[in-house]
């Protein structure tokens, strides 16, 4: 493994967990993993150490709603990629309970068959009230592993629905598995999880509706895509008889000279293994593509954007709203506010520029918090 260039600033303790991970012991990864996903002290640093590390794990993001079997398949690409000699990480992420704030975290009891395996790391996670699907250290985390060397991570998330993007961000493919009971077509052409999905999975598509689903499903993409439609006079409508938007979509998959990525749709029974090594093959063919038409340096890119921005804005939301002197002056206008006299958004301006002029900012965004 390449050696880590440690922060001088790291704590003594995170140094040795460094140690360890450098050397390749699963435990470091383990600890290491902890240290991040609980903010404690030094897991700045030990980001930092990591981050040189990054970009070697194929990202692959597997969400849809619940029991639509993700973590069946999770299981099982695992097992794959295992015996292809891969090592691999597994992050799953669970709900918290409203009541006790835990979580179940049972991904890892139904991953058991893999859990054992030398080459494989499992790390459940609870959301902690996050939305989108992941937990808010999800990404930190997938970072650690990537810089521990793995081949594949996969990343199951909570199962929210159609509120579930945060994927989308995360990963390098993103896989919506749904199953014959996800909805009709009309649910199946909503805005929302549909649009991310660069490969879609029918799963226990021996249950009945499972062809009427994918038929769905490739209609939406004829549709959505506009290339089956371009010749059809608007004003007289479309006429599926003649013009077949989910054959399009099917047509499109089978093309390797395309200029744009068509999410193929897969059938996969998750009890029986049926449908994996399609899987298998149209994860790799989007790769593939992604490192062919650079859509795969952009996607990098625009995460690495995602995360300064997110981190800038969470050291000023705490920065701020920390100081004693900002809240005394956002109590003080609220009787204005409540006479309507004067307006949020005219204050919200004024507490800015009020915030940079006094300097209340500045130690956040240097790093030197006053």
């Amino acid at each position: 493994m390449t050696a880590l260039a440690i922060p001088a600033s790291t704590p003594g303790m995170v140094r040795a967990v460094l140690a360890d991970f450098a050397a390749g012991k699963k435990a470091a990864l383990a600890r290491a993993v902890s240290i991040v996903e609980d903010h404690r002290e030094g897991h700045e640093q030990l980001l930092a150490a990591c981050h040189p590390l990054l970009g070697r794990a194929r990202r692959v993001g597997i969400t849809g709603p619940p029991g639509a079997g993700k973590s069946t398949l999770t299981n099982l690409l695992a097992e794959a990629y295992l015996a292809e000699g891969m090592k691999v990480g597994v992050v799953a992420v669970d709900p918290t309970s409203p009541f006790t704030g835990g979580a179940l975290l049972g991904d890892r009891v139904r991953m058991e068959r893999v859990a054992l395996h030398p080459n494989v790391f499992i790390r459940s996670m609870a959301t902690r009230g996050s939305l989108g699907g992941l937990a808010a250290t999800t990404r930190e985390v997938c970072d650690v592993v990537d810089a521990f060397g793995v081949d594949r991570i996969l990343v199951e998330t909570v199962g929210v629905g159609q509120s579930e993007l945060e994927i989308a961000r995360l990963a390098d493919t993103s896989v919506v598995v749904l199953v014959p009971e996800s909805g009709d077509s009309i649910q199946t052409l909503k805005a929302g999880v549909m649009e991310i999905a660069d490969l879609f999975v029918v799963n226990k598509a021996d249950r009945p509706g499972a062809d009427r689903l994918r038929n769905d499903i490739e209609l939406m993409l004829g549709l959505r895509s506009g290339a089956t439609l371009k010749d059809v006079p608007a004003h007289h409508g479309v006429d599926l008889k003649r013009v077949n938007p989910a054959r399009a979509a099917r047509e499109a998959v089978r093309r390797d000279d395309a200029d744009r990525w068509t999410p193929p749709v897969l059938r996969t029974i998750g009890s029986t293994g049926e449908g994996i090594p399609e899987l298998l093959g149209a994860l790799e063919r989007h790769f593939g593509y992604l490192e062919k038409s650079g859509a795969l340096q952009e996607r990098r890119r625009a995460r690495l954007r995602e995360r300064v921005m997110a981190m800038v804005e969470a050291r000023v939301r705490r920065r701020l709203w920390s100081d004693a002197g900002t809240m005394e002056w956002l109590e003080s206008r609220i009787p204005a506010l409540e006479r309507g006299e004067t307006t949020p958004l005219a204050e919200a301006d004024t507490l800015l520029a009020r915030s940079v002029e006094a300097g209340t900012l500045t130690g956040t965004l240097t790093g030197n918090p006053r």
